[in-house]
């Protein structure tokens, strides 16, 4: 806004080229003006990048599931590598970002890429696998928020034995806690995310230097290197090791598959172009070096895996905790440091899904599009979509009471259909050899651009498959991973979905139509404005 200001005055005014770019040809490139207030700035996107991602606590909330995955060396090299390949991943969102920062995101990207033929349809189902992605990975995190309050009682009253439904009851509380704050506090999420980054930041470095030291102090001592760097532990049922590391990455898939997240906040900051880039070079080199230090020490500070593997806490981290600071209190203090951070990373996931949805609904892609797509005058936020956001996991809460393996269906396909909607824009960018879209601030070179977007794609091509498998064999009808089937039937509906709205008259971004049916190069701007 500030800058659609200087743009109409006047007087001669200076205004940065980036900016005006960002907010002329390429935000709007759906046809919409702008509406959303610039309240983030650099470090604000870096705090909520790192703050969503939340990698290291992400990693601890799953991280009994993965030790049977190799035991603390599968963990830590599955880590590794599944990090290497989201590097790449968040490499070509960069760069797509640098060129064309749309709030719509992989929805806008895919449907340049695409072409003007496939370009809609490809668009259209980008913009769905990421946004349902994102409101099924947003009601993963309110889960683990609510089984860390339910542990954290759990410690202090031995006697207790927890029920699905007090799980619902705190899963409610947290959803709406966390969606009140992004649609009546949007002028406070800028400072909101600077103190969510400082409770991450914070929180790493309390729980590192408590696990470090109190073994020492308790007499209990330390795991050995060999526990914590070669031993390897198969736990699954799956006969084959390789096969087991390679589902096992799954964990640090949950953990660090969010590249896209700062993406959508591109029509709320100056200078989009670079400054998006920069925000996720932060969020992965923070988010990949805490959770690196923080998975070394706490497998450092485990004694007793056969304990950590039938506590009978719904988080499984309290009682990692526990070994590490013999004490229930320490355990306490720790699971409140990784409580605070994980209730900002809801906040931010609210942030993320909510905004995505009101792309899709202003360009008539949704039911109820005009009320969705809708930005609402007083709270200056895509209110109605973060609400639908809040309904809509409110929804899989009850789902949760009903069946725990359906809930872990939805929930759990949050990587597999994030993967899909980032696929849908990088295999078309490559096919087309990048034509069809302007270079940004942020380009990688050919030789480097082909083997990253390459590699980004073979990972998710071959990994998507495997990410279906149930986590272990023996299996049944409560044991199954579901996910393929939920993922494939969303798919059909929303084919059907597309079919009916299709008819209805949707065209997909209408600028962006425009631009690829009269030839152009969707986004671009004059060459001097590069």
């Amino acid at each position: 806004m500030d800058s659609e200001r200087k743009l109409s005055s006047e007087k001669p005014v200076s205004v940065d080229v980036d900016e005006a770019a960002g907010v002329t040809e390429v935000l709007n490139a759906s046809g919409h003006k702008q509406e959303l207030e610039r309240n983030f700035s650099l470090l604000n996107l870096c705090a909520i990048g790192i703050t969503t991602g939340n990698v290291w606590a992400a990693l601890g909330g799953s991280i009994v599931i993965a030790l049977y995955n190799g035991g603390p060396a599968g963990v830590i090299y599955e880590f590794i590598t599944v990090s290497c390949f989201y590097f790449m991943i968040a490499a070509c969102i960069a760069e797509m970002a640098s060129a064309i920062p749309s709030s719509a995101g992989v929805y806008h990207w895919a449907s340049v890429t695409g072409g003007a033929k496939f370009g809609k349809v490809i668009g259209f189902y980008a913009g769905w696998w990421n946004v349902l992605g994102w409101i099924f990975g947003t009601a993963s995190i309110t889960s683990i928020l609510s089984t860390q309050i339910i542990s954290m009682y759990g410690l202090f009253h031995p006697g207790y034995a927890y029920e699905r439904w007090h799980v619902f009851i705190v899963y409610l509380i947290m959803t709406w806690i966390s969606c009140a704050i992004v649609m009546f506090a949007n002028r406070a999420l800028p400072s909101l995310t600077n103190i969510g980054l400082f409770f991450i930041l914070m929180g790493v470095f309390i729980t590192i230097m408590v696990c470090a030291i109190m073994p020492s102090q308790t007499g209990k001592g330390y795991a050995s290197s060999e526990f914590v760097w070669q031993q390897w532990s198969n736990q699954t049922g799956w006969s084959s090791d390789g096969f087991v590391f390679c589902a096992g990455m799954l964990n640090g898939a949950f953990a660090v598959g969010t590249p896209d997240c700062v993406s959508h906040l591109a029509e709320e900051l100056p200078r989009p172009r670079t400054n998006i880039p920069k925000a996720i070079l932060a969020q992965y080199a923070v988010g990949f070096t805490t959770a690196f230090l923080y998975l070394i020490t706490i497998f450092y500070s485990v004694n007793d895996l056969d304990t950590l593997f039938s506590n009978p806490w719904p988080f499984p981290l309290a009682e990692l905790y526990r070994q590490a600071t013999n004490s229930h209190g320490g355990s306490l203090g720790l699971l409140i440091v990784i409580f605070l951070p994980t209730f900002c990373t809801n906040i931010g996931c609210y942030i993320t899904s909510g905004r995505m949805l009101w792309t899709l609904g202003r360009d008539d892609a949704t039911p109820f599009s005009h009320w969705i797509g809708k930005v609402d005058a007083k709270w200056e936020n895509p209110f109605n979509a973060t609400l639908t956001c809040g309904l809509i996991n409110t929804v899989l809460g009850c789902i949760y009471i009903g069946s725990s393996t359906a809930f872990n269906a939805f929930v759990g396909s949050f990587s597999i259909l994030c993967s899909l909607s980032y696929l849908a824009f990088i295999v078309p960018n490559m096919l087309s050899r990048r034509k069809r879209v302007v270079k940004g601030p942020f380009t990688m070179s050919d030789p480097i651009f082909y083997p990253v977007a390459f590699l980004a794609s073979s990972y998710m091509v071959v990994w998507i498959p495997i990410y279906c498998f149930p986590s272990a064999r023996p299996f049944d009808y409560t044991t199954m991973n579901y996910t393929s089937a939920l993922t494939g039937g969303v798919t059909i509906l929303l084919g059907g979905w597309y079919l009916w709205i299709r008819n209805k008259g949707y065209v997909g971004p209408r600028r962006l139509v425009e631009s690829l049916e009269n030839g152009e190069v969707p986004g671009a701007v004059e060459e001097e404005k590069m």
